[in-house]
């Protein structure tokens, strides 16, 4: 066990160590010189003032220089000032991050009860009209795009029937449930249609399986089938694609905070790329990076201890 979280944990710097310098050479790669930006526009721009904003922020530097530059400030807790507002970086990703992270949870709640409910009704009671009308009504969920599911809720919810509200993320326990909840919804259909086909294909391979099969020879309810051998031997596969979903889900915060106006780390990057705030837009890329490799680092170092099945074969290879 040990060796497996050493390997992990190495794959995981090296991972993050090459995904540091994409995003780097990324950001600088843009359309948009920042020296410009910085120099307060083209109309304020001299040759002499864009040499002293390049030499002030190390933009002349070549381009690794800058990068090992940047590297060794993150490393230190430095990601620098932005170029926008003049704050710390990190003051400004701290501000924001709860935010998005609160939503991050309501939506995985979302998709976890209903994606797993629905795949398990699914499984229950296959080749049926309800399995038929599961596996329709996810796959629609599926291919509508975050930002088209934000606007059709805005519109009937929130314009329509005035149930909730569109914009802002709320004061209190009760009023950020009632902010969040049509963002939250909008974040975690897709991951609810994929999380209830997971669900469903999982709990049919358990249910095929010849213990099962002996149970139910041997006369024991189905209700004790169901949750004792074909759900618990199913759970393996289905929190690791949550986790995994969960996981991307920060990324997919981006348009769905620009969509109904909540200010945090998506929206935040949003604004960083349009206003050329390169500080803020590596930092927000290399945390919301972080975040996915951590997660899924976390999620193949438990999968074994969930389903023995795949230690023991980790063992035999």
């Amino acid at each position: 066990m040990a060796v497996r979280i050493a390997r992990r944990l190495a794959g995981f710097l090296a991972t993050l160590l090459a995904a540091s310098f994409v995003i780097f050479a990324a950001v600088y790669a843009a359309p948009g010189d920042p020296a410009v930006f910085l120099a307060g526009g083209r109309d304020k721009l001299t040759p002499e003032r864009l040499a002293t904003v390049r030499a002030q922020y190390h933009l002349d530097e070549p381009l690794v220089v800058q990068y090992g530059r940047w590297l060794g400030d993150c490393l230190h807790f430095d990601l620098g000032r932005s170029f926008k507002y003049g704050d710390q970086v990190a003051d400004l990703i701290t501000a924001r991050l709860a935010t998005t992270l609160e939503l991050i949870a309501y939506a995985t709640v979302l998709f976890v009860v209903l994606g797993v409910g629905a795949g398990v009704l699914a499984a229950v009671r296959q080749s049926t009209w309800v399995d038929s009308a599961v596996v329709g009504t996810t796959t629609l969920a599926a291919s509508v795009p975050s930002f088209v599911a934000a606007i059709a809720l805005v519109s009937l919810f929130g314009v329509q029937l005035g149930w909730f509200p569109v914009t802002g993320s709320g004061e209190g326990f009760a009023g950020t449930l009632h902010h969040l909840t049509l963002p939250a919804l909008s974040l975690a259909l897709g991951a609810l249609a994929l999380i209830s086909r997971v669900t469903r294909q999982a709990m049919a391979d358990a249910a095929a399986s010849d213990h099962v099969e002996a149970a139910r020879a041997s006369g024991v309810p189905e209700r004790e089938i169901v949750r004792r051998h074909v759900l618990r031997n199913a759970l393996g596969p289905i929190i690791t694609m949550c986790g995994l979903v969960m996981a991307g889900m920060l990324a997919g915060t981006v348009v769905v905070e620009t969509a109904f106006g909540i200010s945090g780390i998506g929206s935040l990057l949003v604004n960083a790329i349009n206003t050329h705030d390169f500080p803020v837009a590596q930092a927000v890329l290399l945390l919301m990076v972080t975040g996915y490799i951590a997660v899924t680092t976390l999620v193949d170092l438990v999968h074994p201890l969930l389903d023995p099945r795949v230690k023991q074969e980790a063992r035999t290879a």
